[in-house]
């Protein structure tokens, strides 16, 4: 591939709701762009962009996937990323390698919930966008509909450049506003027609808001519309890519991706009015161990800087690490600093990347986007740069995951496997996560929902050969007592030779919720030797984290010894050790021990026309409402619900809001447990107890 200055480099990011067709639009401009002989399709399995396992079998988006190619003069990079809620921290990796960000809106659906969340992280990247509303081939597609939620929505910024011609089956090109022309788009070729007569007054209307919009931005033009002067469409042109640039401007272009309606036009207009990688923005960061925010320019000439915008493991070749290149130019047999790890890495191997097909090349300029391989520290969100200018460019801020499951290898003996597999998928993914709950004897998964981790186990399988079953998580109760009680704990054990002895009185008394443990000694005069309290002490805890009730660990209070005796040749530390866990299993039956359950803090977010569907879920869960807040068109609820009724929400959530629905979830506090409910978790740890 030939050289590009990087005023010639575009970075083109796709988002939207799931299912609204972004990759079904980059399949139309690779295709284009003639890097593919077909228009690869989604639904049939043959998408250069969809060609992982997973993504071929579900028919959608798992992964953020590279594409690209060349196009008047101008080197043209996609970054298509998933529309499920699932799979969006592949969306804020998009984010960082993108400049531009194309929001794919559905004719037919208009704005869904996963748009309006795509166009808060746009707002908070401040990148240039353009909106694409597609699909307009499909029955009961209504573009002017759609147009006005979009306005409505996202406000006055919204400028139109393209309206259809034809509508739904009988859509086939495109008026551009700018040049007051319209085009037949059929068959891969774009061709000048004369303007239907019918659409000549909605032309005139559109144009006339949009001569408006560009007044806003030049202030040349706005001289020339109060004058009354004609506004060239050269001067619409440049005051439309200086507005997209400064982000007063939102450009709205139409078509339909499926058919390739609209999209060489759409790639005009990309080539013609978004801003290169190096005309926006300027690179902010710190230097290593330093929290002092520095800015750079982006410099062709500078110093190597590039962000490792995501982690992809290769059975055969190891991992693949997605980089964009901020300033200055990255070439093979480089040593660069890792200034996340602060350890040099040699740059071997070099890609450009369009899905899973690799090209070898040398280098890599300022704006443009590529691979490394065999980098031995460097993961998703570190920085290399020069080693004698270390640079750290602002770590990648992914969402936390929300839902926890427990997996089992179905093999013995498959543990390791399972610990190394995890550990390189959430290099891959770092939304994924795991732990080893030894409290609950169980390893859980984490992720940003149930189809998340399915995949998460599917990958598990196909990459590391180990098979493992999903369980339900136990729940990490605790227990506590309710009131005051005292009692003695004596062990006295003679059988030929030196006995044992151990006497001791304990008082239990309950704490404030989350105020932990406290040992007291109030013992007088020497009832019990101060050398042995230490051994109390670790007899009472060792009962407290063992649980009186169902075996989960006591919480909440305060042990004081405060009497007992001791013999001169018998006692010893096992024996008052021995002689501390009974008596505080003797004190905590009298002190009213209860169960209690992890309350987490729920957050959903639905359409108001399924708030109260999702209420009564909630209700249902033993869930208890704080409030609820309206957020654009979506209403977030705010609930305190138990984590064990949290089981497989997110399946609920998506079928009882057709998808559209979304939550958050994080631990709050330990309440009891209702009475009945906790004797069925008592008596269940007591079969539990018996199998074993």
């Amino acid at each position: 591939m030939k050289e590009y200055s990087s005023d010639h480099i575009k970075n083109i990011g796709f988002f939207g709701h799931g299912g609204c067709g972004k990759t079904t639009i980059s399949e139309a401009i690779l295709y284009n762009l003639k890097q593919n002989t077909r228009l690869g399709r989604v639904d049939e399995g043959n998408a250069l962009l969809n060609y992982d396992e997973d993504e071929i079998n579900r028919k959608i988006s798992i992964n953020l996937a590279l594409g690209y190619g060349e196009y008047k003069d101008n080197l043209i990079n996609i970054i298509d990323t998933p529309g499920y809620a699932d799979f969006i921290g592949e969306v804020y990796s998009g984010l960082r390698a993108a400049d531009n960000a194309i929001v794919v809106i559905d004719a037919i659906s208009g704005i869904e919930v996963g748009t309006e969340i795509i166009w808060k992280l746009i707002n908070q990247y401040e990148l240039p966008r353009l909106i694409f509303i597609n699909k307009l081939r499909k029955e009961h597609s209504d573009f002017y509909k759609v147009l006005d939620e979009v306005i409505k929505k996202f406000g006055s910024k919204i400028c139109p450049i393209f309206l259809p011609v034809g509508k739904q089956v009988s859509f086939e090109g495109i008026v551009n506003l700018v040049y007051n022309k319209a085009y037949k788009d059929k068959e891969d070729t774009v061709k000048e027609i004369p303007i239907p007569d019918e659409l000549k007054d909605k032309i005139s209307q559109y144009r006339d808001k949009l001569i408006e919009a560009c007044a806003d931005v030049s202030e040349a033009i706005m001289n020339k519309f109060l004058e009354g002067g004609e506004i060239t469409s050269q001067e619409l042109a440049a005051a439309i890519k200086q507005g997209a640039k400064e982000g007063k401007l939102f450009p709205v272009l139409c078509g339909d991706g499926y058919d390739n309606i609209g999209v060489k036009l759409l790639l005009d207009f990309i080539v013609e009015s978004m801003p290169a990688s190096i005309e926006i923005g300027e690179i902010k960061g710190t230097k290593p161990r330093s929290e002092e925010v520095i800015t750079k320019k982006k410099d062709p000439k500078g110093p190597p800087i590039g962000f490792v915008f995501k982690t992809v493991s290769e059975p055969h070749i190891g991992d693949l690490n997605y980089i964009k290149v901020l300033s200055g130019t990255i070439e093979s047999g480089m040593v660069l600093l890792n200034s996340n790890a602060e350890k040099e890495e040699k740059i071997n191997q070099i890609y450009y990347v369009k899905g899973k097909e690799r090209t070898e090349t040398n280098k890599l300029r300022t704006g443009e986007i590529g691979a490394l391989v065999k980098l031995k520290l460097t993961r998703t969100s570190h920085t290399l740069s020069r080693t004698q200018e270390p640079f750290v460019v602002e770590p990648i801020k992914f969402p936390e995951p929300s839902i926890s499951v427990a997996i089992m290898p179905k093999s013995k003996g498959d543990e390791e496997k399972v610990s190394n597999g995890l550990a390189r998928l959430h290099e891959e993914d770092p939304t994924f996560s795991y732990k080893y709950e030894h409290e609950l004897k169980q390893q859980h998964i984490s992720g940003l929902g149930e189809l998340h981790l399915d995949v998460i186990v599917g990958r598990l399988k196909r990459k590391f050969d180990v098979t493992v079953d999903l369980v339900k998580p136990r729940i990490p109760y605790r227990e506590t007592i309710m009131r005051k009680a005292e009692a003695q704990g004596k062990y006295k054990k003679q059988s030929g030779g030196r006995g044992q002895y151990g006497d001791v009185w304990l008082r239990l008394e309950p704490k404030e919720r989350g105020s932990g443990f406290e040992f007291i000694d109030e013992i007088y005069a020497g009832a019990v030797p101060s050398k042995y309290l230490p051994s109390v002490e670790k007899g009472v805890l060792e009962t407290m984290s063992q649980g009186v009730l169902a075996g989960y660990p006591v919480v909440d209070l305060q042990a004081t010894i405060y009497d007992g005796s001791y013999h001169e040749v018998d006692s010893s530390d096992i024996a008052f050790k021995i002689a501390g866990q009974l008596a505080f299993k003797a004190a905590g039956e009298r002190a009213g021990l209860v169960l209690l359950e992890p309350i987490m803090i729920v957050e959903v977010r639905v359409p108001d026309q399924y708030m109260g569907d999702a209420i009564g879920d909630l209700n249902a869960r033993r869930g208890r409402i704080m409030g609820v807040e309206t957020e654009g068109t979506l209403q977030v609820i705010k609930a305190q619900v138990p984590q064990a009724e949290m089981y497989k929400y997110s399946t609920t959530l998506r079928s009882m809001t057709q998808g559209r629905g979304y939550f958050s979830m994080k631990f709050s506090h330990y309440e009891e447990v209702p009475r009945e409910i906790a004797a069925k978790i008592i008596e269940e740890s007591k079969r539990e107890k018996e199998k074993a």
